[in-house]
């Protein structure tokens, strides 16, 4: 199946405007200070956006359902009280990172990476794990939403069931995933890890808008 296309907005980056690859939308966001940004589906849409104002649209999803009315009113809405979490890898493996965003607002909770070398997989289950953490410290009854069946499966079997073999150029990423599997192991949580719904919902508001 071809991926599908997507366009970025930039509000505030290096130079402003609108681009037609994440690449070239990356280019003018990395290192600057408080970059806005958002992908959207069609041209028309991201130069809508581009012209009016990025609180307007922080948050919001853009995908649009592809479920008849009744699917949608039996999966309902979701709930406000929660955290997100997303990986994004370029390649596979490749330069990974994962964070966590405050699902209502998308204000960011958390960020790891970029790892010179992991898999999204890798990233979905710490990810996960963090916002497990997170939550605890915080004595937070919040629930987890992920878009990852995988990386959910392997929380609840406590372990990072990855292929990739470790090597001196991820010693540190796999560090970090050893880490997590102790946590797993060593701690107790009664935190609901959801499946994000994305087919209703739009995506995650944690995706990095590189899909």
């Amino acid at each position: 199946m071809a991926k599908k296309e997507k366009f970025y907005t930039v509000w505030k980056g290096k130079r402003p405007g609108v681009y037609a690859t994440w690449s070239d939308c990356k280019a003018v966001i990395t290192g600057y200070t408080g970059a806005q940004h958002k992908s959207f589906s069609t041209f028309e849409e991201a130069k809508k956006a581009y012209n009016s104002n990025y609180e307007d649209y922080k948050g919001k999803k853009n995908s649009t359902p592809s479920l008849t009315p009744e699917q949608l009113i039996k999966i309902g809405q979701p709930n406000s009280h929660s955290i997100s979490v997303d990986a994004a890898s370029s390649g596979n493996p490749g330069i990974m990172e994962y964070q966590g965003v405050d699902t209502k607002s998308g204000k960011k909770l958390f960020r790891q990476g970029p790892f010179r070398e992991g898999t999204n997989n890798i990233g979905e289950f710490l990810a996960i794990v963090h916002g497990l953490a997170f939550l605890k410290q915080h004595k937070s009854d919040r629930i987890i939403y992920t878009d990852s069946r995988t990386a959910m499966s392997w929380v609840r079997k406590k372990n990072c069931n990855t292929k990739l073999v470790e090597s001196s150029s991820n010693k540190s990423l796999f560090d970090l995933v050893r880490r997590a599997v102790k946590w797993l192991n060593t701690n107790s949580y009664d935190t609901p890890i959801v499946k994000w719904e994305t087919k209703a919902w739009g995506e995650i508001p944690a995706d990095f808008g590189r899909k």
